[in-house]
Parts: C-alpha cells; structure tokens; sequence
C-alpha cells in the first residue's frame, strides 16, 4: 500500500450538482431555481417573519410585559426545610454552603429565608434575604440570623 493507490470508503464523496452547464445536464437553463422572480435570483433573503405580506405574527399580537434589569431572584427556602436538614445532619449552623452541598441550591442562586412551617431548635443561619416572619421565628427560637451581601 502507497499513496498512489489510497481510495476514500465506497459511497462517503459524492459529486458536486454541475449547476447552469447547458441544458443537456439536466439542471442547465434555470438551475434547479424555477422561474424568474426574487427567489430565482442571487442575494435573495426572505426577512425572517415575512408572510408573504399578511401582517406577521410577531405584529399582530399585542406587546406585554417587562422585565426589570436590577431585579435579584432569590431561591425560596422555608424554615421547615432547615429544620428538618438541621435535624437530619445534626447541625446547628446552616449557611449558603450547607444548602449546596444538601442540593437545595446551586452556586449561583441567592437565598431568601420564608416564614412556613416552625423552627423549634437553636440555629444560626447565613442568608443573602430573611423575610421578617421568619427573622422573628429564628430569633424567638434562640437562633441567630446573618445577612451576606
């Protein structure tokens, strides 16, 4: 085996369409376009939505809505749940790392502390957000609550 004798794999290239090369190649004239008009020529695009001069769709509905740029999405987390992971680990600090590794949140996300269900133990929890219900519960428990920025 040399070079002078290595071929590609039986069907892998094929050959290119021969477009507008005379009529007797089957794809001369027109090449393959059809017609005249825009689409038969070079440069055409259609503009994405265009429907054929129908109003669009994205036009005939109605705008709504908005999206605040400075708005900060907390992952809701109830005292229940860190009582019953209190529980469960034994802890009694609960922080931003405790809640990843338990697989409650992921790194990116901030926490916001809710009021639902009771906190009976001691715990000192680490927070980015507290709602004040569930600052009154944690404190009243005995625990203690800190803010991180």
């Amino acid at each position: 085996m040399n070079l002078s004798n290595i071929k590609p794999a039986e069907g892998s290239v094929r050959k290119n369409k021969r477009l507008g090369r005379g009529v007797a190649s089957g794809k001369g004239g027109t090449s393959t376009r059809g017609h005249k008009g825009a689409k038969s020529r070079s440069g055409y695009s259609r503009k994405i939505g265009f429907e054929g001069g129908q109003m669009p769709l994205q036009r005939r509905l109605p705008k709504f809505g908005f999206k605040p740029v400075n708005r900060i999405e907390y992952k809701a987390i109830n005292l229940f749940a860190l009582e019953q992971l209190a529980e469960g680990k034994k802890i009694n600090i609960i922080n931003v790392q405790t809640l990843i590794d338990a697989g409650m949140i992921t790194k990116k996300q901030q926490v916001k502390i809710l009021a639902k269900g009771e906190i009976k133990s001691k715990l000192e929890i680490e927070a980015h957000a507290f709602s004040k219900a569930a600052q009154q519960a944690i404190e009243s428990a005995g625990g203690t609550i800190k803010v991180l920025k």
